[in-house]
């Protein structure tokens, strides 16, 4: 662009924006009435607490001030971060189909999704410490769940897997504990440091304990983020259906050989890379060298959700035709 082209040009934005500024100023306004129209126009409201709300089916004691006070903290935080608390919304509409029936199958209350929402808010993060993934599992803790977890392959970011390794979790530290809620406090804390603090104060349970901020308020959180997320009209949330961020169908593919380019994987199966990715984020790198002959299910999109991309018709068809319950056997070998 030629210097006269450019200063057209910003001429050009500097005129619309004296524009938008005269039309959403309010001149001649004095600043008494100024004050007033804020004050009509705009308000931060108190909230009504709860007084049925439980974790885990576990009372929480609110005739406590302190108590109510932690809960009514975590309350308004995340009521008033509405950018955040909305995304939670969307995200969960998703990803909860998912994590519910696990906790269902192994014995673990439902409320216990809302931890995974409050550890990362349903999206594969990595902590400062090296926490990965929904559930925030450390390596070490990980591989103690039977989670795999190397230079090709972490299964921290398998949400299924990840969330059966959350259950383990959680059964040990309720069978340790005695109550789900100082279960879901040694999740932050862990099991040992919530043993020596109910032993060195003499406590009975969470709520009688004195510990760290984050462990103090993490509970909290979580039942924070169950309330809110469980009565969204009532905290001022408003959205359709298709506002929110749906399940996507896929077909398993089955992999018991080496994989030298995922890119040439993903399109000989009608997607490109950066989809194979998105399905599958415990797969790290772009080859997986399998030198022991495990078998790997990979999640594909059905058709319908995705487009196809630089790839051979033929060969999808052929590949997609070679079973009858969706599922792609080795077809690795001729990468």
């Amino acid at each position: 662009m030629n210097t006269y082209l450019k200063k057209a040009a910003l001429i050009i934005v500097l005129i619309s924006g004296a524009s938008f500024l005269t039309y959403h100023t309010y001149d001649g306004m004095t600043d008494d009435n100024f004050q007033m129209v804020f004050n009509e126009k705009y308000g931060i409201y108190a909230l009504s607490l709860p007084e049925d709300i439980t974790f885990a089916e576990e009372e929480i004691p609110f005739d406590d001030p302190e108590i109510y006070e932690r809960f009514d903290r975590e309350l308004l935080v995340n009521t008033y971060w509405q950018s955040q608390t909305m995304l939670f919304y969307k995200r969960s509409n998703r990803y909860f189909k998912i994590i519910e029936p696990i906790l269902k199958k192994n014995g673990v209350p439902d409320d216990f999704k809302y931890l995974s929402l409050v550890e990362s808010g349903l999206t594969n993060v990595v902590s400062p410490a090296g926490a990965t993934g929904f559930w925030q599992i450390m390596e070490a803790t990980g591989k103690g769940y039977g989670l795999e977890i190397n230079k090709e392959i972490d299964e921290r970011y398998h949400l299924i897997k990840s969330t059966e390794a959350a259950c383990k979790y959680l059964l040990e530290a309720k069978a340790e504990l005695g109550t789900w809620t100082l279960a879901a406090a040694s999740y932050n804390m862990g099991i040992t440091g919530i043993k020596k603090q109910l032993e060195r104060q003499e406590a009975q349970g969470y709520y009688g304990l004195t510990l760290n901020s984050e462990t103090s308020r993490y509970v909290f959180r979580i039942l924070a983020a169950k309330e809110i997320m469980s009565n969204p009209i009532k905290y001022g949330f408003h959205f359709r259906e298709k506002d929110l961020y749906q399940p996507i169908p896929t077909y398993t593919v089955k992999v018991d050989s080496s994989v030298t380019n995922f890119g040439k994987f993903a399109h000989k199966l009608g997607i490109n890379y950066r989809i194979l990715k998105y399905h599958n984020p415990w797969l790290r790198y772009d080859y997986l060298p399998n030198k022991a002959g495990k078998t790997y299910e990979i999640e594909i999109p059905k058709e319908g959700y995705f487009s196809l991309v630089d790839s051979n018709p033929m060969e999808i068809e052929v590949i997609l035709d070679s079973t009858a319950s969706d599922t792609i056997k080795a077809i690795s070998d001729s990468l």
